[in-house]
């Protein structure tokens, strides 16, 4: 087949250099971003009588009918055309001949590609945010059930303090807010056109770059045409936000993991979201959160595999930029893979509340309060520390809890201390007491959540 831009070649592109050059197994996502574009164009050409009004009305026309083909299956791309866009202009030359010869005035494919990848990923944006929401709101509903269930809260994996499990869920809902606000900001710096840029160094012809930008939903356009083509860091900053959000989902899947075995027991998966074994009958396997958290490890390698792409590559466009694609598509699949079916699991899981609360009694977690408590009574902090410091080894040497010490014995560290340290480190004091903004009282969560509330309303 005679390549469009073929006239300077004597010979035929090699048959495995066709296969390994061509991008349209994976490039033909974009087919409706890439006929926007070139209608946007063909309408700009008219307008500016580049190229003859009846011409640009008849590229439009087609470009419409060759979309609704697509859509409907009638269309076949062919790899020896190479990409999507000069697939959909050879269909358009083979339509309405000569006419759809004049769609490519003015512009390249470096242009062509940059403006058709960043109007794919501004509609994927869009999808991750509502995705983002959905998962805000699992967390918060779930959150608003459990604003008094008390758990430990862990530090270096080790028991530390108590605090409530809505509280740990809202950590949660703080992390994908931010990953939220990231994905705004990255459309900023993608919501830009380059088209005009030409291959890198504009046109002759007088594009109304403005009137393609407002065409198309653009804020602006780009104001260097080298940069315009060969700028990728929208790509790289999406794979970045990406990576953080599977590190959200991973951190999560990973506590829901332990959670679920026997030794911790504060959650059971549903059994829509669990597997088996093939040989242990007994086995439940928190597959769903596994798989989530190995796939955390593939976005990541994405990240970094266009990082290292695009290094070292002088200006402007290089072919070396087509191996921009198949990282962030597959990077934003995962994602869109992962959020939905991590919601449902969320949804669904039972929360034992009473193992929650039986492992927060385990391993002091009242220890720092008790600390408080010689401190309200007069004693400076470290030295309060130093004897509650005693208090536990005594407790761990006789197997006992702090609260289950007697009055007798914990004289025996401090004549300061009275009755009300029992009251003092009870679980829910711990928690309640605890009335600092982002602390875990129940009054401060439930606060927590109304804002929650209120910024998804927002949304």
């Amino acid at each position: 087949m005679a390549k469009l831009w073929g006239g300077r070649f004597q010979k035929n592109t090699d048959k495995k250099v066709d296969d390994f050059n061509s991008s349209i197994r994976f490039d033909k996502r974009m087919y409706k971003q890439d006929i926007k574009g070139s209608i946007a164009h063909a309408a700009m050409l008219g307008r500016q009588n580049i190229i003859p009004k009846e011409d640009s009305a008849k590229i439009i026309a087609e470009l419409k009918n060759i979309l609704r083909d697509i859509e409907n299956g009638k269309i076949e791309f062919e790899i020896d055309a190479e990409d999507i866009h000069m697939n959909i202009e050879k269909i358009l030359i083979e339509r309405i001949g000569d006419a759809g010869k004049r769609l490519h005035t003015g512009r390249s494919r470096n242009d062509q590609v940059a403006l058709d990848i960043r109007m794919y990923l501004m509609d994927e944006i869009s999808e991750l945010e509502t995705m983002l929401i959905h998962v805000l709101n699992v967390i918060t509903d779930l959150a608003d059930e459990h604003t008094e269930t008390i758990m430990p809260g862990y530090t270096h994996l080790q028991k530390a303090q108590p605090v409530t499990f809505a509280h740990h869920l809202m950590a949660y809902f703080e992390m994908f807010r931010r990953d939220l606000s990231r994905l705004n900001d990255c459309r900023k710096r993608t919501n830009i056109m380059p088209l005009g840029s030409g291959a890198l160094a504009g046109t002759t012809h007088p594009l109304d770059r403005e009137f393609v930008a407002q065409e198309l939903g653009f804020d602006s356009v780009t104001q260097n045409s080298l940069d315009g083509v060969s700028d990728r860091d929208f790509v790289i900053e999406l794979a970045s936000c990406l990576s953080m959000i599977m590190m959200h989902l991973s951190r999560f899947s990973e506590e829901l993991i332990l959670w679920s075995s026997h030794e911790f027991s504060f959650v059971e998966m549903d059994d829509a979201y669990s597997t088996g074994s093939s040989i242990m009958p007994q086995k439940k396997n928190p597959d769903v959160a596994e798989l989530i958290r190995g796939k955390t490890g593939r976005v990541y390698g994405h990240l970094m595999g266009l990082l290292t792409t695009m290094k070292g590559i002088p200006l402007a466009y290089n072919k070396d930029m087509q191996e921009d694609k198949e990282p962030i598509f597959d990077a934003v699949d995962t994602v869109k893979l992962c959020l939905p079916v991590f919601c449902d699991m969320l949804a669904t899981m039972t929360v034992k509340k009473d193992k929650m609360l039986q492992g927060s009694k385990g391993g002091f977690t009242n220890a720092t309060d008790a600390a408080d408590y010689l401190v309200k009574k007069g004693l400076p902090f470290r030295e309060a520390h130093a004897v509650v410091g005693r208090m536990v080894f005594y407790a761990i040497e006789h197997n006992k809890a702090l609260d289950d010490l007697t009055m007798d014995e914990f004289k025996e560290f401090s004549d300061i201390i009275e009755n009300d340290i029992y009251t003092a480190i009870s679980m829910d004091t711990c928690v309640n007491d605890r009335k600092v903004i982002g602390g875990p009282a129940k009054a401060v969560v439930e606060n927590s959540i109304k804002n929650a509330r209120n910024f998804l309303n927002r949304q």
